[in-house]
């Protein structure tokens, strides 16, 4: 079966997430100290190169809720509280992304609970922000954006993990529409306004476009021990450690047989992994020219 975005993304279009009538009950809060965190190895960090990284600087800050925390030579680094969670490096001359070739798909900033995806959709209605779908996957509920250059995006919130559905090894995960009406419910009359990401927000997962689904994971399996929890159909796989829904997945739905990504492209340049298995700092290239740097978990 083809696989198109607006169907794993759910098809929402602005209208639809506008479409709020009508309430729900409020689901329950999960704990404030994502899950996802708790993992052996996890995301940390995201890099990419940018034409203009002021520009998408200031995309992130404004609509994402990150908060620039420092700067390096040429980079800009953003993060929630004092966490950095994005590293955005100029690179003026590179070309733009090619969407049909191996990368970034997008990168998923998890929130801490669910009543802060609530504030953050209420604010995105609120400033008539863009958005290129809104999903309930099961196990979590998820906003998709794309930044000015083409960098996809996944603000979510978790469902509490103790309600996750496992058949074996595998996850029960769908897409349907998500409820915004739902959603919104989570919002009283004395809950704070979305001012930003919340201090416990992070990179809950990174999705990549590969050339071949199950070279993706075969390589994930012999590089960092991640576990095959769900797959799509032979072209895409979602894999984690430590009962994850996934910390990473790899699609080839616009990038079947793509081969090594072009180094002057925009777009991906590193993802950071914490590990408690790791002793030192390394860095390992996937297949398709994605870098990944490994790093220790602090003591």
């Amino acid at each position: 079966m083809k696989v198109t975005r607006r169907e794993v993304v759910g098809g929402a279009s602005m209208l639809a997430f506008q479409a709020i009538a009508g309430s729900a009950r409020a689901e329950t809060d999960m704990n404030s100290m994502p899950f996802a965190a708790t993992a052996p190895t996890h995301v940390s960090k995201v890099g990419i190169k940018a034409k203009d990284a002021d520009l998408l600087s200031k995309y992130y800050s404004d609509v994402v809720g990150l908060r620039e925390l420092s700067r390096k030579g040429q980079s800009v680094i953003l993060g929630a509280g004092e966490t950095p969670l994005l590293e955005i490096e100029q690179a003026p001359t590179i070309r733009a992304d090619d969407p049909r070739g191996a990368g970034l798909y997008h990168t998923a900033f998890l929130l801490p609970r669910r009543v802060d995806l609530a504030r953050w959709a209420r604010r995105a209605i609120d400033q008539r922000t863009a958005i290129v779908g809104a999903s309930d996957h099961i196990v979590s509920e998820a906003i998709y954006l794309t930044d000015p250059e083409g960098n996809g995006i996944e603000i979510y919130a978790d469902r509490p993990h103790e309600s996750w559905k496992w058949n074996g090894s595998s996850i029960e995960m769908g897409t349907a529409a998500l409820d915004v009406g739902n959603l919104l419910g989570e919002l009283k009359p004395d809950t704070a306004e979305w001012t930003g990401a919340p201090d416990g927000a992070m990179v809950g997962h990174l999705h990549l476009r590969v050339g071949n689904a199950k070279d993706a994971e075969d390589w994930w399996h012999k590089e960092l021990g991640m576990q095959t929890v769900a797959g799509f159909g032979g072209s895409a796989v979602f894999l984690s450690t430590g009962g994850y829904h996934h910390h990473v997945a790899a699609n080839s739905w616009q990038s079947k047989g793509a081969g090594k990504r072009d180094n002057d492209r925009s777009g991906l340049a590193w993802a950071e992994f914490v590990s408690s298995d790791a002793r030192e700092e390394r860095e390992i290239v996937d297949p398709w020219g994605n870098v990944m740097r490994i790093v220790p978990a602090k003591a």
